[in-house]
This record gives C-alpha cells, structure tokens and sequence, in this order.
C-alpha cells in the first residue's frame, strides 16, 4: 500500500547489514549466550551475529531445525531442545552450557508465540499458551540462569517484548497481557539483580519480517500496518539483532531497566 509520491514500502531483506564476521568488532569476545527461539528467524539471527562477534552460543527451541541451524553455525554453536515453558528444560539448558562452554554471560529470552483472536473467540486454553511461553518462559530464564551469571561475575539477560508490551491493540488480548508483564519482570528483574552486576533490559520490536509475523497475520493486515510505519518498511532480524548485540556487550554495562524500542517510529 502507497500513495502518489510517497516512497514504496520496502521489505526486510532489501535493508540487510552486512553479516559478515570480518566487519565486525568482536563485542562478545568470550562471552557464553543462551537464545531461545532460535531455530529461525530473529533468534537464528542473533545467534549467528553474535557467533560473528566472538560469542560461544547455545541455541534453543522446541523445533529440532534449530540442530541444523547449529550445525551451520559452528564449533562455536550448539543446540539443546527446549519448551521454555518446563523449568526442568530450563536447568537442563544450563547444566549443558556450563558443561560445554564452562559458564553462562548472556542470556536473549526471545522465544515466543502469537496467535491474535478476537476477545469473545479467544479461550482459555489459547490464553494459557501465551501464558506458558511469553511470559512463564522469560521467569525461568531469568531465574534459571542467577547462579551461572553470579559465578560469572555478572551478566546481561535481555528480554524480547514488543510494541504490543507498551500500547494495546485490538484482538491481542493474551499477546499484549504476556509483552506487558514481560516489561513489569524486566524492571523488577533490573532493580533486583544490580547490586549482583547482572543487568536486564527488554527490547520491543515492532514490524519484524519473521515467520512468526507472517504466520499472525494476514497479507492485507500487514500491509495496513506497515503502510502506518514513518520508516515505511518492516524490521529486518538485523535491526533486531543488532540492539540486542549492544545490550549483551560490556559497551552497554550502565544500562539496565531500558525500554528499547526498534519500531521504525511506529509509536512516536
């Protein structure tokens, strides 16, 4: 959707940063991340950004795609099967970091789900899955990891939100509860674990072209929201990832408890 003389909405992939390890800055030099959610999409990309900057990675998800991601990635990559809804899972996960890579720096709760309905045709049962993975999975990440970063001396646990966890929108009932409680945890989470040197900040993405946005709406909605974007495109994973990079670097270390946004200006 355009109008005469305004420039045409453009795709993510038309707006890519340049991946390539030999750019790069090596921000993460050392550091231990974990990543849910990362057998496509954002996380997959994050998990190879941050391989490019120096990182060792575990890589999660509930989908084994995410074996062959690893695999692609690297000696510096591995990945472990995870419902971040199970706090079994979650003590796995870091039992088998710390097994791997001998401690844990980072951790990116990115995993998550969105299925938008209207109130009266969302049930309980679609309600509680958001529950389970939004929102449930960020407090066991969060809680999980404490011991691993407090022997590491320290650490950055960013928290992936969403526009829809700072302003409401109609027929994302259970998505918009789950992104708003992720952004409460965070400055509680923040306040908690400072004294620590474990700092927790959440990013809230706007239009971001993943299978999951694609998956949630239709061609038509997309388009409309889009079409409301100042930037007049989608978020690439890159535009993501990137803002995640910096918070998980020491470039970042006065920081915690921020709001980021990457909306392209969709809220101003």
């Amino acid at each position: 959707m355009s109008t005469p003389g305004s420039k045409p909405l453009l795709r993510a992939a038309e707006t890519r940063i340049d991946p390539s390890a030999g750019s790069r800055l090596r921000r993460l030099e050392g550091k231990v991340a974990i990543i849910t959610g990362a057998a496509r999409g954002q996380g997959a990309r994050e998990a190879e950004i941050f391989i490019a900057e120096g990182a060792q990675v575990v890589l999660t998800d509930v989908l084994e795609s995410g074996a062959v991601v690893a695999a692609e990635l690297g000696e510096a990559a591995m990945f472990v099967h995870q419902d971040v809804a199970s706090e079994d899972d979650w003590y796995a996960v870091v039992r088998t970091a710390q097994a791997r890579y001998g401690k844990i720096d980072v951790l990116v709760n990115n995993a998550g789900i969105f299925y938008p309905s209207p109130i009266e045709q969302t049930s309980v049962a679609d309600f509680d899955r958001h529950y389970q993975v939004n929102q449930r999975g960020v407090f066991l990440g969060i809680k999980t990891v404490l011991e691993a970063m407090k022997k590491a001396g320290g650490g950055s646990i960013v928290n992936i939100s969403s526009l829809a966890g700072l302003r409401g929108y109609p027929e994302m009932i259970a998505y918009c509860g789950t992104k708003w409680a992720i952004r409460g945890m965070t400055k509680a989470a923040a306040r908690e674990l400072a004294p620590v040197g474990i700092r927790v900040n959440s990013i809230h993405p706007g239009l971001v072209d993943t299978p999951m946005l694609a998956d949630g709406l239709s061609p038509d909605a997309l388009e409309q929201f889009v079409a409301a974007v100042p930037l007049r495109r989608l978020a690439s994973s890159d535009d993501v990832a990137e803002i995640v990079t910096f918070l998980a670097s020491d470039m970042s270390s006065y920081v915690t408890g921020a709001e980021i946004t990457v909306d392209g200006g969709l809220i101003l």
